[in-house]
């Protein structure tokens, strides 16, 4: 069982439909796993975490990265951030930081790039699952307008390895 598989929390596990895929170590200087999240992750300052990664897969080509809230009162969780296309060469992405030719698409919220957590008020706490994916190819050929559930249909087909990071935030 998943870490952030956690009775507290009212959605499901987003991933358990999803073919198992092997793990790889990731890392957070901003977000320790299963932790409240900090002022920097939350909406308003909607400053993506810090996340270093090492020991992908052989043949992965790219990196995407996404984070989902899978708590949220919808039929569909909520997308806070999807960005693909990242080298296979890049280990890490700095807080806040974008990667040269990589494509954010714009999330659930309408903003393109990261927007920080913001469960409503009196719900339950939510979690915020980071995930990071290495991909088989080195560019998925997604329309740059495209939402980040066209994104996860495509890491279906072509993740070979995914990495989770998460934290909880409750208003």
């Amino acid at each position: 069982m998943s870490t952030y598989n956690d009775p507290r929390f009212p959605g499901p596990d987003p991933y358990a439909p999803l073919k198992d895929l092997p793990s790889f170590p990731l890392s957070s200087t901003d977000i320790r796993d299963g932790a409240k999240l900090g002022e920097p992750q939350l909406a308003g300052n909607d400053v993506s975490p810090q996340l270093s990664w090492s020991d992908l897969p052989a043949g992965t080509k790219s990196i995407a990265i996404t984070c989902f809230d899978p708590d949220a009162p919808t039929g569909a969780g909520f997308w806070h951030w999807a960005v693909f296309n990242i080298p296979a060469s890049v280990n890490s992405i700095p807080a806040g930081g974008e990667i040269e030719g990589s494509v954010s698409l714009r999330g659930d919220s309408g903003k393109r790039g990261y927007y920080g957590a913001q469960p409503p008020a009196g719900h339950a706490p939510h979690r915020y699952l980071f995930a990071v994916h290495a991909v088989d190819v080195e560019k998925l050929d997604i329309d740059p307008d495209a939402t980040p559930t066209v994104l996860g249909f495509n890491l279906y087909f072509h993740s070979i390895g995914r990495a989770i990071v998460w934290g909880w935030y409750q208003n």
